[in-house]
C-alpha cells in the first residue's frame, strides 16, 4: 500500500516538473480553498449583540428607590434600615409592571413617611436578582414588617387595594381598651380573634410577639384580612368574654360556641395559632378575587354547590362599615343560623310545620293540589297538626282552594314528627285584565312554612333545604364584565345600570344565583322593591322552594339577560333575510311560529366543520327563498343561551320544526352526509300539513308538488336530449356516408381522366 502511494506521488512530481504551470495552479488552488474555508467558518460563529444597559423604571422624583441594575444585596441593606419595606420586583418589558408602576407611585407619595418603597429590575441578565430569584410572573410585591416577611401581595394592582394592604400590615392588631370597643369588634360578621396579654407585668408580655406574627401569617393567606385580630390588656375588659388567664387567644364565633386556643396541646407558635384560626373560623360571606379572566378560582368555588354572587361597589380605604355590605352580611348570618343553634342565643325552639305543595292536573276537570305537611312537635300520643299557609307566585291571579280530604300519618323515621296530607280542589278566579290560555295550569303554589317567617323569613334556612347556598361578594368595579355576561345591564359606569335598590347606592351592583351542577342561574329583579333585605330574602326563599318559581336567566349576544316565553313577539321585519340569525331574545318567537316550517342550524364561531358546510346552507336558502312557508335559521349556541328542550349534544346540528306540530320536531340523522340533496329529502319527508284523525290525509303541499313537477320536467328534458342525441348521431353518420360517396366519386373521375390521357 505504501509502495503504491510512493509511486503515485513520484509520478505526480515528475509530471509537475515537466509542466511548471500545473504546479503553480495547484498551489494557488490550495491557498484559495484554505482561505474560503477560513472565512466561511469565521462567519458561521454565533454573533450576540451586547444588551442595552438598563434604565430607570420609576421617575427620579418618585419616592421609590429604583435598583434598575438588579442589586439584590442593596435590598437587604436598605430593608434593615426601615421598619416596614415594600419591594416591587418588575420586568421592564412587562405590560402589567408598566400599568402597576403608576399605582405604586401613587401609594408611595402618600405613605413615604411610614413605608420604604424599593423597586428591583429582576430581568437584567447581569443583575443578582435575575440570578438568585425565580419568578414566573411580573410584577411581584413583597412586604416586610420588621424581621417578619416576605408577605406577598396577591390582590388587584390598584392603588386603593395596595394601600389598604400596607395599612393592615402596619397595624395587624386592633387595640381594644374598653368593653364597648370589644363588643363592637366582635359584632362584625367577619371572624374575630382576641388575644389577652397584661402589659402591666412586663413591658413586653411573653407570647405577644408570637401573637403579632400570627396576625401577619393570616395576612399571608388572605390579603383582605378576612380574619381580624384584636388585643386586650385589661382584665376587666377580658371578663366580658370570660377570659381570665394571661396569654390567651380567643376565637369568637357567631353560629357556634367560641373557642380558646389549646396551647397546651399544639404549642404557642404563630403557625399553630394561624392554622387553628383558619380551621375553626366561621365564614358566611366570602370575597372572591379572580386574578385574571381565565382564572379557575371561580370555577373551583362554583363546583362546591349553588352560589349567590353579589357584585357590590367596594372601597378598600373605607374605615366605617359599608351599610349595603352590612345588610347583605345580616341576611347571610340569619340564613346560616340553624334552629339547633337557637339555644346558644337564649331562643326557644317552637314546634313548626312545613308544607310542600304539588299541583296534580286533571284533564277536563279542575286541578288538584296535595299538600304534604311535616309537623315537628314534642313527643305525644295524640295527633297534632298545624295549618299550612299557602301563597301564590302570581299576583294578578287568585286561586280558591277547597279542602276535600285530610289524613294524618305518623312519621316512620322520627317520633317527633307527624305527616299531614291534604288534597284541595282549585277553582281559578282571574282578574278581568288577565287572560289565561286554554289548558294553562293555575299559578304554582309555594310552601310558606311558619318557621320561615321567624327572624326575617330565612332564619335557619340553611338547615331546612337541600339547596344550600354559599354567599360570595365581588367588587363590581373590577369584575363588572362578568356581571354583564351573567345578565346585568349597563357597562358598569354607574349611568346605565339596573334601576332599583342595589344600583342606587353609589355604583353598579348586581345579584345572581349560579348553580353549576344544573347549569342554570337566576337574576334578582329588585325593581319596584322598597327593601333590599326583603327582596334578597324573597330571592333566596324562592330558590330554596321545592318548586321554585324563578325562571332561568338566558343571556344572549350583547350580554343582555332575558327570560323569553313563547308569547313574546318581536317587531316584524320588512325585508326577509336569506338566513335568519337568531338570538336568545328572538329564538322562541321565530321557531314557534305555527304557520312556518323552520329549519334550524346550530353552530359556533370556533367550529371549523360548521364553516365548511355554510355554503350548503346558503344554497338551500337560495333554493327555498321564494317559499314563504319555510324559514332557514341559524343560532350561535356559544353566545346565546337556549332553553334546555332546544339544546343539542354536538355541533353542527340541524333541527326541523314542522308547522302546526312543533312538538314533533325532527333532528337530521347524524349518520347521513350533510349535503343539499339529503337536506331537501329530509325537508320533503317531514314537512307538509298534519293529518287529522277525522279527515283523510290531505294532498301534498305546494313545495312537494313543485318539486315533483321539477322532477317531471327534468325527465322530459332528458328524453328530449336523448332524442336530439340520436338525431345528431344519425345526421353525423349520414354526413360521413355522403363524404365517403363524394370521395369515391372523385377518385373514379380522376381515374377516368388518367385513362383518357393515356
Amino acid at each position: 500500500m505504501l509502495r503504491r502511494l510512493r509511486q503515485s506521488l513520484r509520478q505526480l512530481l515528475v509530471l509537475m516538473a515537466r509542466r511548471p504551470q500545473l504546479f503553480c495552479g495547484a498551489i494557488v488552488l490550495s491557498i484559495l480553498l484554505i482561505l474560503a474555508i477560513k472565512f466561511t467558518c469565521s462567519r458561521a460563529r454565533e454573533v450576540v449583540a451586547p444588551p442595552r444597559p438598563p434604565q430607570r423604571f420609576f421617575s427620579p422624583a418618585a419616592p421609590v428607590v429604583d435598583l434598575y441594575l438588579g442589586q439584590l444585596d442593596q435590598v437587604e441593606r436598605l430593608r434593615a434600615l426601615a421598619e416596614v419595606s415594600l419591594v416591587f420586583f418588575y420586568a421592564p418589558w412587562c405590560a402589567h409592571s408598566t400599568s402597576a408602576r403608576q399605582e405604586v407611585q401613587e401609594v408611595a407619595w402618600r405613605l413615604s413617611r411610614q413605608v420604604q418603597f424599593l423597586a428591583v429590575n429582576c430581568w437584567w441578565s447581569q443583575g443578582k436578582c435575575r440570578k438568585q430569584k425565580t419568578f414566573y410572573h411580573y410584577p411581584v410585591i413583597h412586604l416586610f414588617y420588621r424581621r417578619f416577611g416576605p408577605i406577598e401581595y396577591k390582590g388587584p394592582l390598584k392603588a386603593s387595594y395596595v394601600e389598604s394592604f400596607i395599612l393592615r400590615v402596619i397595624t395587624p392588631l386592633t387595640y381594644l381598651p374598653s368593653r364597648a370597643t370589644l363588643l363592637h369588634f366582635l359584632s362584625h360578621h367577619q371572624p374575630s380573634v382576641v388575644g389577652f396579654f397584661q402589659f402591666s407585668s412586663s413591658p413586653q408580655p411573653r407570647g405577644y410577639l408570637i401573637y403579632l406574627s400570627s396576625a401577619l401569617q393570616a395576612l399571608k393567606r388572605d390579603f383582605r384580612g378576612a380574619v381580624r385580630f384584636g388585643v386586650v390588656t385589661s382584665r376587666q375588659v377580658a371578663d366580658a368574654i370570660s377570659v381570665s388567664e394571661d396569654q390567651t387567644v380567643y376565637l369568637h364565633r357567631h353560629l357556634n360556641s367560641s373557642l380558646i386556643f389549646p396551647h397546651w396541646e399544639q404549642g404557642f407558635s404563630s403557625e399553630a395559632i394561624c392554622s387553628w384560626v383558619f380551621q375553626h373560623r366561621e365564614t358566611v360571606l366570602r370575597w372572591l378575587q379572580p386574578p385574571a379572566p381565565k382564572s379557575r378560582l371561580l370555577e373551583q368555588e362554583l363546583t362546591k354547590g349553588p352560589a349567590l354572587l353579589l357584585f357590590l361597589p367596594h372601597d378598600p380605604m373605607r374605615h366605617d362599615p359599608d351599610p349595603l355590605l352590612m345588610q347583605v352580611a345580616d341576611v347571610a348570618m340569619r340564613y346560616h343560623s340553624c334552629p339547633s343553634r337557637w339555644g346558644h342565643y337564649g331562643l326557644s325552639q317552637q314546634p313548626h310545620s312545613c308544607c310542600h305543595s304539588l299541583v296534580l292536573p286533571r284533564p277536563g276537570h279542575a286541578p288538584r293540589v296535595c299538600d304534604l305537611c311535616l309537623v315537628q312537635s314534642q313527643r305525644s300520643n295524640h295527633a297534632r297538626s298545624s295549618p299550612c299557609t299557602l301563597r301564590f307566585a302570581a299576583t294578578k291571579s287568585l286561586v280558591v282552594a277547597t279542602v276535600e280530604a285530610c289524613s294524618h300519618v305518623p312519621s316512620s323515621y322520627s317520633d317527633f314528627g307527624l305527616y299531614s296530607a291534604c288534597c284541595r280542589g282549585l277553582r281559578p278566579r282571574v282578574d278581568p285584565g288577565v287572560t289565561l290560555k286554554q289548558g294553562t295550569a293555575p299559578p304554582a303554589l309555594l310552601e310558606d312554612c311558619p318557621s320561615f317567617q321567624e327572624g326575617g323569613g330565612i332564619t335557619g334556612l340553611l338547615c331546612r333545604t337541600n339547596k344550600t347556598l354559599r354567599f360570595y361578594v365581588l367588587d363590581s368595579a373590577l369584575h363588572w364584565p362578568l356581571a354583564v355576561r351573567l345578565g346585568a345591564l349597563g357597562n358598569g359606569s354607574g349611568h346605565e345600570t339596573e334601576a332599583g335598590l342595589l344600583g342606587a347606592r353609589g355604583g353598579p351592583s348586581f345579584a345572581t344565583i349560579v348553580s353549576l351542577k344544573e347549569e342554570v342561574h337566576y337574576v334578582l329583579d329588585h325593581r319596584g322593591s322598597t327593601s333590599l333585605t326583603q327582596s334578597l330574602e324573597d330571592f333566596i326563599r324562592n330558590f330554596s322552594a321545592p318548586y321554585s318559581p324563578l325562571q332561568r336567566q338566558l343571556v344572549g349576544e350583547g350580554g343582555a339577560g332575558v327570560s323569553p316565553t313563547p308569547g313574546d313577539h318581536a317587531p316584524p321585519s320588512q325585508d326577509r333575510p336569506l338566513i335568519m340569525e337568531l338570538t336568545t331574545t328572538t329564538f322562541l318567537t321565530a321557531i314557534m311560529d305555527p304557520h312556518k316550517d323552520v329549519l334550524l342550524f346550530y353552530y359556533t364561531q370556533w367550529c371549523g366543520f360548521c364553516s365548511s358546510i355554510n355554503h350548503i346552507i346558503i344554497q338551500l336558502a337560495r333554493l327555498l327563498q321564494t317559499h314563504t312557508s319555510i324559514t332557514i335559521a341559524r343560532v350561535n349556541v356559544a353566545r346565546n343561551d337556549l332553553p334546555w328542550e332546544f339544546m343539542v349534544d354536538h355541533i353542527p346540528s340541524v333541527l326541523l320544526l314542522p308547522r302546526h306540530r312543533k312538538h314533533l320536531s325532527v333532528k337530521f340523522p347524524e349518520d347521513t352526509p350533510l349535503t343539499l340533496p339529503t337536506l331537501l329529502r329530509f325537508i320533503l319527508k317531514h314537512t307538509g300539513p298534519a293529518p287529522s284523525p277525522r279527515q283523510p290525509i290531505r294532498a301534498p303541499g305546494s313545495l312537494r308538488s313543485e318539486i315533483q313537477e321539477l322532477h317531471r320536467a327534468r325527465q322530459r328534458l332528458a328524453n328530449q336530449l336523448a332524442v336530439l342525441w340520436h338525431e345528431n348521431r344519425r345526421l353525423a353518420l349520414h354526413s360521413a356516408a355522403l363524404e365517403e360517396e363524394e370521395r369515391e366519386e372523385g377518385e373514379e373521375g380522376e381515374g377516368e381522366r388518367e385513362r383518357r390521357v393515356i
